[in-house]
């Protein structure tokens, strides 16, 4: 009772799994609280195909909030796993997923607080071995004093294989199963490096979906079934780092996704099922996907969301289709203000499609409108910056012309994020704005933004720091197992932000800030030059170049880029789109 939510930490849910005779024990853990880590669909996967294991238990843990680690600490106790209350020090195995650079100091805390030596050279010998994946693996340096193995690219398959080989050795020590684990494919072992191409689940209907997942005991932030429709992303936008390292593009057949769905929604009594996908409206097979699970959603009241949703492709069938179940509020991501600042970064969207999405959905009833931006894009000036807010009333201007009801009035947001340059993506080597620099531009946008419009934005130091941690090498380990010991964790709340601790473990070893955020040598070596994500360097290199002239490039229907994954057998892809070879007049080769 000393805690805000213990419910966060009982366990017992619906759907959790016991197996107390199993041999191999491994916790999945997630460095972010339980109500965002229960909303990850990657964990309902992983937990799901680790517990179709024969002689394998995979439990959960995730990052407690300060005030049950003050309770821990208090009274002497390690942090647990939620099925058999076990301290994470007793695993064979921690797996933790990465999904934001700003949960590294939580997976230390996790560490610490489960009695596990932080570094991987103080742990010799000894189990648990820590694996991590997810997006940040795309660039192991920074963690790879703490992290063992890391997993690149999908992760179905080879957690799996992974536990065969820790099931199969685990009385041979941790310096055997290392050696093992170098071996598989997708697998980068920090002790023995080399030259790792991500993994890839080719046959996404064969894929593991869970349809029985645990159900979480409290309100959660996406307390709904999800079905992922694709992986990868045909569109090409350059700030994009999941666009990039998902390809190729591989769909799910709508029959397996109506199965999927309707059985997730039976066992759990969520009343939301969310499509989701990096762009929801490419999906090939999208209306009769809808249609044949809207004659099941909509007896039950169980409403359709499609996050995710691209302004140029929202047609009024596919309004017609989600308004039939609950609204909620719809979401477009123009990216940046003008025409110009789009082909930068390759959006390939039109203030015209956008207008016409938004006419569409205030006519259609909707009065809530979210508006997504970047602010610090490469090449970005201030009228750039302006334009967004002469976009914003436009929309605004859309919503008096095109709603009957005018009552309710509209909800126009704004949203901004600071742009941070990622691994493998066009932008990779770009400059990032410092933190001051996108305060500025914070406040000329505010200032530009009738009342009318909501302006919601981004920390600008988180996005400093973002990038720091994005673009590390080794070299950093050491600064960010010093902001750990000064008391930085839960980085990526607000109430908990510390640059300026950051800031200092940085100069302790001579370190800076804008060693990591100035722009980079496109001709020199990167952390994760060893990590093939699937696009080559030599494209990307290109599509930075086209961005800096301001040429956009078509997406994967219209041309094939010759990105180096080949996406050609896969649903998304339009087999009629013509090979790198003949679009060579616009500057696109095959790497």
């Amino acid at each position: 009772m000393r805690v805000q939510k213990p419910a966060r930490y009982t366990g017992g849910e619906l759907g959790s799994v016991t197996k107390e005779s199993a041999g191999t024990r491994v916790c999945f853990c997630f460095p972010d609280t339980y109500e965002i880590g229960m909303s990850h669909l990657g964990l309902q996967v992983l937990y799901g195909a680790a517990n179709a294991m024969d002689d394998v238990w995979c439990e959960r843990a995730f990052a407690p909030w300060p005030d049950m680690e003050e309770g821990l600490r208090e009274s002497g106790l390690m942090l647990p796993s939620l099925e058999s209350g076990r301290a994470l020090k007793d695993f064979d195995m921690l797996a933790f997923t990465l999904q934001y650079e700003l949960c590294y100091t939580n997976m230390l805390n996790m560490l610490e607080l489960g009695g596990v030596p932080l570094r991987r050279a103080d742990r010799a010998d000894r189990l648990p071995i820590v694996i991590a994946g997810g997006p940040c693996a795309l660039n192991p340096a920074p963690m790879s004093d703490f992290i063992d193995a890391f997993v690149i690219g999908d992760g179905e398959e080879v957690f799996c294989e992974i536990l065969e080989v820790l099931r199969r050795n685990k009385t041979l020590g941790k310096e055997h199963i290392l050696r093992e684990l170098a071996s598989i494919g997708g697998v980068f072992v920090p002790e023995y490096p080399k030259n790792v191409t991500k993994r890839i689940v080719q046959d996404l209907d064969k894929a593991y979906y869970p349809v029985n997942p645990p159900v979480p005991n409290t309100e959660v932030v996406h307390d709904r079934v999800m079905l992922e429709l694709f992986r990868g992303c045909i569109r090409g936008c350059r700030f994009c780092q999941a666009g990039y390292a998902s390809r190729p593009v591989r769909a799910r057949s709508a029959e397996a996704l109506v199965k999927q769905g309707i059985a997730a929604l039976d066992f759990s009594g969520c009343d939301e099922l969310a499509l989701t996908s990096l762009s929801t409206s490419d999906y090939p097979e999208l209306d009769r996907l809808c249609d044949e699970l809207l004659e099941y959603c909509e007896p039950r009241r169980i409403s359709l969301s499609l996050p995710s949703l691209r302004a140029d492709s929202f047609s009024r069938g596919l309004l017609e289709k989600v308004q039939k179940t609950r609204k909620s509020g719809l979401t477009f991501a123009p990216e940046a203000g003008s025409a110009r600042l789009r082909d930068v970064i390759n959006k390939n969207l039109t203030e015209e499609d956008l207008l016409n999405a938004c006419a569409l959905a205030f006519g259609g009833g909707w009065n809530s409108i979210k508006l997504y931006f970047m602010l610090g894009l490469p090449t970005e000036t201030d009228e750039d910056i302006l334009g967004i807010a002469v976009l914003a009333r436009k929309v605004y201007g859309v919503w008096r012309e095109h709603t009957p009801d005018r009552s309710r009035g509209a909800r126009v947001t704004v949203s901004a994020s600071g742009f941070v340059p990622k691994p493998h993506t066009p932008f990779q080597w770009a400059r990032q704005d410092s933190a001051e620099e996108l305060e500025r531009k914070q406040r000329l946008l505010k200032s530009a933004l009738p009342k009318q419009i909501s302006f919601n934005y981004h920390d600008a130091k988180t996005s400093v720091l973002e990038c720091v941690l994005a673009r590390g090498d080794r070299a950093l380990g050491a600064a960010i197992l010093t902001a750990f010991r000064s008391g930085c964790r839960m980085d990526a709340w607000r109430e908990y932000f510390d640059f300026g601790k950051w800031t200092d473990a940085l100069k302790a070893y001579g370190l800076s800030v804008e060693k990591y955020t100035g722009a980079l040598d496109t001709e020199a070596a990167t952390p994760w030059e060893n990590i093939s994500a699937g696009a080559g360097t030599g494209f990307l290199r290109r599509e930075y170049e086209r961005a800096l002239a301001g040429v956009t490039t078509p997406d994967c229907r219209t041309a094939c880029a010759g990105c180096g994954a080949d996406c050609r057998e896969s649903a998304i892809h339009s087999p009629e789109s013509p090979p790198a070879a003949e679009v060579e007049g616009q500057g696109i080769r095959h790497v």
